[in-house]
């Protein structure tokens, strides 16, 4: 169910007649982390949504004191719970996310539901077929104990260091860890992982949509999570879409927290300048 806060915004936004934007964090993230996006693209004219998923908590202390509230949310759970919300605007959004909310916003943009979108190191999806080593180094924290299907599951800061913070100095990738790190649901990167063998998955994508819309896939040069083989070949199915402009860039320099590091801006400014090419 959306929040209070969820329902305010989604108000304000279709009583101020500009255009919404929605962000959308991955695993280990929060809402917050998108405090500073919100705050640029308002300025821009947009009205910011930064919505979280099911359950999230209100503060990183929250989310570290009580981990298991993000245990058991699916990536099917949390597409349903964003569509819901953006069902509510009377104006198609930009959709802006980041890794598993780079996947879900191209699940959404799937169902023609978005104005424009920005997948930022976007998950794969079904039918992306590179696995490289990073990726399964990264994600290994998760997979390597089957249990971890049904808990949440929070990163040491080494485990942060090589899958987020890597193309920081040390000093940045502690502060970052401090003040954004939280514990996730293990379930979405399971599901990830079988993806392509599984005919039912919940993780998978219309890349074809004649109302897609179009999208942007940001790529950081040196991700660990979501390198760019994964990324380049979601923007390869992707773009064989003919309805919509495709389009892929890769950040120099950048690793997966390119959101929230100290180079964010230059990565809101790419996401902002492609949503002001199609949105007013």
């Amino acid at each position: 169910m959306p929040t209070s806060h969820d329902l305010d915004r989604i108000d304000r936004a279709n009583a101020d007649g500009r255009t919404p934007v929605v962000f959308i964090h991955g695993l280990w993230l929060l809402p917050s982390s998108w405090d500073r996006w919100a705050t640029v693209f308002e300025a821009a004219g947009y009205t910011p949504l930064t919505p979280g998923w099911p359950d999230d908590p209100q503060s990183v202390a929250e989310a570290n004191a009580h981990p298991e509230v993000f245990a058991g949310k699916s990536v099917g759970q949390v597409a349903d719970h964003f569509c819901d919300l953006i069902g509510r605007l009377a104006r198609k959004p930009v959709v802006v996310g980041h890794s598993f909310g780079g996947l879900i916003t191209q699940m959404i943009a799937g169902r023609g539901l978005a104005a424009a979108s920005v997948a930022i190191d976007p998950a794969p999806f079904r039918g992306v077929l590179p696995l490289p080593f990073s990726s399964l180094r990264a994600a290994g924290v998760v997979l390597g104990n089957p249990a971890n299907y049904h808990r949440a599951v929070p990163l040491t800061y080494d485990q942060f260091r090589y899958a987020f913070a890597n193309a920081v100095s040390q000093e940045e990738a502690e502060e970052l860890y401090e003040r954004f790190a939280v514990p996730a649901s293990g379930e979405p990167l399971f599901q990830a992982a079988v993806a392509n063998i599984n005919p039912w998955t919940e993780v998978k994508v219309d890349t074809l949509a004649a109302d897609r819309g179009p999208l942007l896939v940001v790529s950081g040069e040196k991700d660990h999570t979501v390198p760019w083989a994964i990324a380049n070949a979601s923007y390869k199915k992707q773009v064989r879409n003919t309805h919509a402009v495709t389009e892929i860039v890769e950040m120099p320099g950048r690793g997966h927290s390119l959101t929230i590091d100290s180079g964010w801006r230059e990565v809101a400014d790419t996401a902002l300048a492609f949503a002001r090419r199609f949105t007013g």
